[in-house]
């Protein structure tokens, strides 16, 4: 909104001067740029022209204008009315303004005036009501009256008017039966609490202003009610209502919520716990648990003991609940012997009590309280003083019969008979009851025992009197004095004790033989002893004293030998000495038995015996002895390294560590024997540290010696011979012919003609060394064989113009061991008349070894082939010759004969290209005669010769060559030959499809062995694919030639 005031011009600068002209109403919290109102318009300036101009002058932190139209709005800060420095104490909407000034500023600045303004900042609902604390305690004293009023804290609301405090409501509390019940009404918010009486309202509220109370303004719970008055300024005051019965006995606490709503819109809520204590007063007196206590006291009880705790409860609380203790009816006696506790109620001892002086105490103690007035209770205190056992047991020891008993020994003699009694005991204890019982007993392992001197049932428990009895044989031998301790212990807790001693002596009788330490005594003597030698000494003893003690000894013959230990060994009848008077010999005899007798001078006599053992000991006086003086063994070659290979038997005549042997091994007619064999002193096992070959060494000798461990020690030497037997461990090796090697046979040669003869060897012997000869491969016409036994390739087929060129037989040579050996060689036999051209054999050789084994190499394999071509070519021939003839009845005759020559030339070039090798220029035409047609050869018109190339690498001259430059290889060229010759070059072509096979290229030697193939040179090697010798000519094969 905005008021305008209309003046006359001349009035604007004056009326600026005076006071403000602009009013404006703006709701805080809202968004920039809001428009506030137009300043040009309301002071009726006419804008547009650009003359006038706008300024803010003040007020800029929230307000802006626009230069030019004069818009008042907002910036980017947002205005917050409770914020607002200005208006933190402001109340009245009328009231939170911002200030502000424009300046009109006319062209150029040829005059300036300036208008105040306000905006006013209106309200909105953006604040929540608080209460001070999210906890509200408030204190009430139990058996107030029905209707005692409480204030209450009050909430806040940074809100005024319609948007502050509108209720408050007082929520039922958890698990109460009051309902919820709201209370209206307008009214600003403010901060009080406190706590009031219905009789200080008028203070709170002066001039007798209407206090106002809403039947539904009371949220009411079981005990309390909310009701809220209107105070002078216009708050709202929530008070509290006492309605029923506060009992803190029963109930010392309530939680109730209060919550309060403003009135705006939608109204905003907060609420908070209201926590009611209920605080005390003394109604209540002490109760003590029990009205009579009653405890036992034990006499002598130190100061500061504990005897019992007296308690007592008041149900109130603070000063009104504290109780304290303190003697009621009591003796002067009581007071200076006990003590009382006036805070825990705890009864002490104050100074020792004894039984027999008093044995009750009987008093009455008070528990009051703090309270004003104070409340009490009593309760009677029983104390019996229970008897300590503070005496010991007294022990009287008496003569009884005629047992002798004088200054506390008694002399009984050891025959005396069990159960015999020799002293009376007496004991007593001044103590009563369980305290004065005493029980006597006897300790130690002694043979005698206490028997009660009588058994009337009207003897007290504190006196008894006992006999002391013998209740086991005594032995003067085993022990010839007694001290017997008698115990006795009274009843009490803890129990007191005593004792006294009876010392009792045992008197002898002659009743014990003469007794050796051993029944069976065993003695060790060397052999080769000196005659006179003592060899033991025995020791009898007797318990007995005096003459009933002395001993005399004596040799007797063992009750398991009849033979009398008299003429060997002899005994000294007073001390012993047992003697030996002859050479002892453990070989001959290694164990001697006899009985030795112990008499004692006693009336009777007593004797005792016991077996003596004399074990001869063994001297080393025999040299070990080997079962054989030469071993033999035989092994077989290529055994593991660290494998038995015989074993020798030793014995020694001697014992223990005379007969313990170490063996050895000794050089024999090899020094390195001690490094190649090794031997186990347990079995006397022989090892070998090496694996044998019998082809390097077919025998060792070496000695084993064996040393025993006397001292001195004795040895022995034996000696062994091992023999290597052979195993078939080597391949045969082919020392003719080399794989690389060739024979040239003649096609003339007749049947049974030996081609050669294949030489071979084996390094084993036996039948691991006897060879078979046999051809594997190469020789699929049959035409050669081997004989088994030599060797010798012999011809057995007749040779036909198929079989010219290059053979190549696989040869395996096979041992007769088991598992066989074998070993594969190639023999090639080049099948021609003469040998003119070495170099193309060679080659074909070198290409042989590149071949696998598995595909043959024998003659010309291109004869049957050309057969077959030719036999095509003429059916074609005649085939396109018919075409030709029923072509020439359908076209005219010059076309027809154009046609039929064009086809024959096809034809011929057909059959020149299928003979023709592939590696050949296609694109080269062949040569002309003069009249145009091409040179007519015959199908086998010619052969080819191998020659060695000139040194410059240049072409040999021929009519018929047809061969270009191949740089390291012998040129071809053709001669002429019979119709027959096969074309040998053709064959030569490696463009085998066959997989590759290689042949090891060194020959096996020692340090190889089961090695089953022919090694071969390494330029010798089988490869089954490559090129390197493919050759340009329509009429040589690849291994066969004819000069």
């Amino acid at each position: 909104f905005c008021f305008l005031l209309l003046l006359p011009p001349p009035l604007w600068v004056s009326l600026a001067a005076a006071k403000q002209l602009l009013r404006y109403r703006l709701a805080e919290e809202g968004p920039a740029d809001i428009r506030i109102g137009n300043v040009a318009s309301d002071l009726g300036i006419v804008t547009g022209s650009g003359e006038v101009t706008f300024s803010l002058e003040s007020g800029s932190d929230y307000l802006k204008i626009d230069n030019m139209t004069g818009e008042l709005s907002t910036t980017e800060r947002r205005i917050d009315r409770e914020k607002l420095p200005q208006c933190q104490m402001i109340f009245d909407e009328n009231e939170c303004f911002l200030d502000f000034e424009v300046s009109v500023i006319g062209p150029s600045q040829s005059w300036v005036d300036l208008f105040e303004g306000r905006v006013i900042i209106l309200d909105i609902n953006d604040n929540t009501p608080t209460f001070p604390s999210p906890v509200l305690t408030l204190t009430v004293e139990e058996n107030r009256p029905v209707g005692t009023l409480y204030l209450l804290p009050t909430a806040t609301d940074r809100d005024f008017g319609r948007n502050g405090i509108e209720r408050y409501e007082l929520l039922q509390e958890p698990g109460g039966d009051g309902g919820r019940r709201s209370g209206g009404g307008g009214g600003g918010g403010g901060a009080g609490g406190g706590s009031a009486s219905a009789a200080s309202e008028s203070a709170l509220y002066p001039g007798g202003s209407k206090r106002r109370q809403e039947a539904d303004a009371a949220a009411r719970s079981s005990v309390f009610e909310l009701q809220v008055a209107d105070t002078l300024d216009g708050e709202k005051q929530p008070q509290l209502i006492v309605k029923g019965a506060l009992d803190r006995e029963q109930r010392d606490s309530y939680e109730l919520s209060l919550r309060v709503r403003d009135g705006g819109d939608p109204a905003r809520s907060s609420q908070a716990i209201l926590r009611v204590l209920i605080t005390d007063v003394n109604d209540n007196s002490p109760r003590f648990e029990k009205s009579v206590y009653e405890a036992d006291l034990a006499e002598n009880s130190s100061p500061g003991t504990p005897i019992l705790q007296l308690r007592a409860a008041d149900l109130d609380v603070g000063v009104n609940g504290q109780i304290e203790y303190v003697f009621g009816a009591a003796t002067e006696s009581v007071r200076r012997l006990l003590r009382l506790d006036e805070t825990s109620g705890w009864l002490s001892v104050l100074h020792r009590i004894d039984r027999e002086e008093v044995n009750q105490l009987r008093f009455t103690v008070m528990a009051r309280d703090r309270g004003q007035p104070p409340k009490t209770d009593k309760a009677t205190v029983v104390l019996n003083i229970r008897d300590e056992n503070d005496n010991v047991p007294t022990i009287d020891i008496r003569k009884i019969g005629r047992i002798p008993l004088r200054d506390g020994v008694a002399s009984v003699a050891e025959d005396v008979l069990v159960d015999t009694p020799i002293a009376l005991v007496q004991v007593s204890d001044r103590d009563q009851g369980e305290n004065g019982v005493v029980t006597c007993t006897v300790v130690g392992d002694v043979p005698f025992q206490l028997k009660p001197a009588s058994e009337g049932e009207g003897e007290p428990q504190n006196k008894r009197k006992y006999f002391l009895h013998t209740s086991a044989p005594l032995d003067y031998e085993a022990v010839r004095d007694y001290n017997v301790v008698i115990v006795a212990v009274d009843s009490g807790s803890p129990s007191l004790s005593s004792n006294n001693s009876l010392l009792v002596r045992v008197g002898d009788t002659n009743d014990n033989p003469p007794v050796f330490s051993q029944a069976v005594l065993e003695v060790s003597f060397p052999e080769n002893n000196l005659p006179g030698e003592r060899v033991a000494t025995v020791v009898a003893t007797d318990a007995d004293s005096g003459k009933n003690a002395e001993i005399t000894y004596s040799l007797e013959a063992s009750p398991l030998s009849s033979e009398s230990p008299g003429g060997i060994f002899s005994i000294d009848p007073d001390s012993g000495d047992v003697s030996v008077q002859a050479v002892l010999d453990r070989e001959q005899r290694d164990t001697y038995e006899f009985q030795v007798t112990a008499r004692d001078k006693g009336v009777p006599s007593l004797q005792g015996s016991t077996t003596v053992v004399v074990r001869v000991a063994d001297r080393n006086d025999n040299e070990p002895r080997f079962m054989q003086d030469v071993f033999t063994f035989y092994v077989k070659e290529n055994l593991q390294p660290n494998s038995p290979v015989g074993m020798v038997t030793v014995m020694d005549f001697d014992k223990g560590r005379n007969a313990e042997l170490s063996l050895s091994i000794q050089p024999g007619d090899h020094d390195q024997a001690t490094d190649i064999f090794s031997i186990e002193n347990d079995t006397g096992t022989i090892f070998s540290t090496v694996s044998f070959d019998r082809e390097q060494q077919t025998s060792y000798t070496f000695k084993v010696k064996a040393v025993d461990g006397g001292e001195p020690p004795r040895s022995a030497t034996a000696t062994v011979s091992l023999f290597v037997m052979d195993e078939n461990d080597n391949a045969p090796t082919v020392t003719f012919p080399s794989n690389s090697s060739y024979t040239v046979l003649p096609p003339s040669s007749n049947m049974r003609t030996v081609v050669a003869t294949v030489v071979a060897t084996d390094a084993d012997t036996g039948l691991n060394a006897d060879l078979n000869y046999s051809i594997v491969g190469g020789n699929p016409f049959k035409l050669f064989e081997i004989d088994p036994a030599s060797g010798v390739v012999s011809l057995v087929g007749k040779l036909a113009p198929k079989h010219y060129g290059l053979h190549r037989l696989v040869v395996q040579v096979n041992d007769s061991g088991q598992p066989p050996q074998s070993t594969t060689a190639l023999l090639h036999v080049f099948v021609n008349e003469s040998l003119s051209n070495a170099t193309v054999v060679e080659s074909q050789v070198a290409r042989s070894l590149h071949t696998p084994l598995a595909q043959d190499i024998a003659g010309d394999p291109s004869y049957e082939l050309s057969k077959q071509r030719l036999s095509i070519v003429i059916g074609v021939v005649a085939g396109i010759m018919t075409v030709i003839l029923l072509i020439l009845v359908v076209v005219m005759a010059r076309y027809c004969r154009s046609k039929s020559k064009h086809g024959y030339e096809a034809g011929k070039k057909d059959h020149e290209d299928f003979f023709t090798p592939q590696q050949h220029d296609k694109a080269k035409k062949p040569k002309k005669d003069k009249k145009g047609k091409k040179g007519k050869q015959p199908l086998y018109s010619s052969i080819v010769t191998v020659e060695a190339s000139k040194p410059n690498g240049q072409r040999y001259d021929s009519v018929n060559e047809k061969l270009s430059d191949s740089p390291g290889m012998g040129r071809y060229r053709s001669v002429n030959g019979g119709p027959g010759s096969p074309d040998l070059a053709r064959h030569y072509k490696s463009s085998s499809p066959l997989p590759t096979v290689q042949l090891h290229p060194q020959s096996p030697t020692a340090g190889k062995k089961h090695q089953a193939v022919q090694d071969l040179p390494p330029a010798n090697t089988f490869v089954g694919a490559g090129d390197n010798i493919s050759i340009g000519s329509d009429h040589c094969s690849e291994y066969s030639c004819q000069a």
